[in-house]
């Protein structure tokens, strides 16, 4: 059986940080409010000029070079993102050019938060039905751009970053005891449309638009989904709770994680946690924190990793991996 394992990792932020001080001296808000309700302190900013391509790029050439390939051998190239550079052609296009390569195959998947797990899931269905050797999967997002930053409800949550991860088709037993991917769960509810959107954008609307989010709607769902997609992940691979050695989340907000690994009855010893210096990052939480926590050693080979994501849309989804 094919099974897609992780070969690489990799991560870019900005140089810019804006800590919460730095938002308080502009908007009505504090340092202290900030930290209470989400347990963000700073988070990550794009330069002028500096698009969803660069911080994509800038996180793919260290995930290529831990996995020890170049950018021309890949097959495939998967961007999770809500922040294009361009309405088309896909970003994920100009970060082929970018590495190189004229060979593979490349395109854009938008689940906002979840989009990482959906990219993941793509890449994986692809290289387990031998349509492609290699992928790079990427999450990357200038969510600065379409902050509305005098509404303190939203502008203080997000940050910019990029991570990728490479994975390699390889042959395994079918066995949750095989390295790689072992399974991805995606779902969706578009009934919640407007609880998180962007009021505007390119497309249809022909107009500019901001972020716009019913806050504890996001909160009571996202504790609901994420842990509910973990469930169904290690149900579906014959393995219980106490078997995940670390929980990767979106991280949207502490308290949210802290009630997720509640309900899965994790200790957050084994939750890997980057919301308090990166804030929400959309389709690039997941990735960074994955990039974080294999280059500290704390994700190491032969260990189950639980991957969980929810957004706007709704839009959730998990992934189960063997590292």
């Amino acid at each position: 059986m094919k099974r897609s394992i992780v070969a690489g990792c990799g991560a870019y932020l900005p140089e810019r940080v804006v800590t919460n001080d730095e938002l308080a001296s502009r908007i009505d808000t504090s340092d202290e409010w900030i930290s209470q309700r989400t347990g963000i302190r700073q988070r990550h900013i794009a330069a002028d000029g500096q698009l969803t391509s660069d911080l994509a790029l800038a996180a793919a050439r260290p995930a290529l070079a831990h996995a020890g390939i170049d950018g021309a051998e890949l097959d495939l190239i998967v961007l999770a993102t809500a922040t294009p550079d361009n309405t088309f052609p896909a970003t994920a296009t100009k970060i082929q050019a970018g590495l190189g390569n004229r060979t593979g195959t490349a395109f854009d998947v938008q689940a906002v938060c979840s989009g990482f797990i959906y990219a993941l899931a793509m890449a994986d269905n692809m290289l387990r039905l031998g349509q492609a050797g290699t992928a790079l999967v990427i999450g990357a997002e200038v969510f600065s751009r379409i902050l509305d930053w005098q509404d303190r409800t939203t502008c203080v949550l997000f940050g910019d970053g990029a991570g990728a991860v490479v994975l390699r088709a390889g042959d395994g037993e079918g066995t949750n005891r095989d390295r790689g991917i072992l399974s991805t769960h995606l779902h969706s509810d578009g009934t919640n449309y407007d609880a998180l959107y962007v009021d505007g954008g390119p497309g249809s609307t022909g107009t500019s638009g901001f972020v716009r989010m019913a806050g504890r709607e996001v909160y009571k769902q996202a504790v609901v989904r994420m842990a509910e997609c973990v469930d169904h992940s290690l149900q579906g691979n014959g393995l219980q709770h106490r078997d995940v050695d670390w929980l990767v989340p979106h991280q949207a907000n502490l308290r949210i994680i802290e009630s997720t690994s509640k309900k899965l009855d994790l200790p957050m010893e084994k939750v890997i946690v980057t919301v308090d210096r990166q804030a929400n990052t959309s389709a690039a939480t997941i990735p960074l924190a994955l990039a974080e926590a294999v280059a500290d050693n704390r994700i190491v080979e032969g260990q189950l990793v639980a991957l969980t994501a929810m957004g706007g849309g709704f839009t959730w989804g998990s992934a189960l991996v063997r590292w």
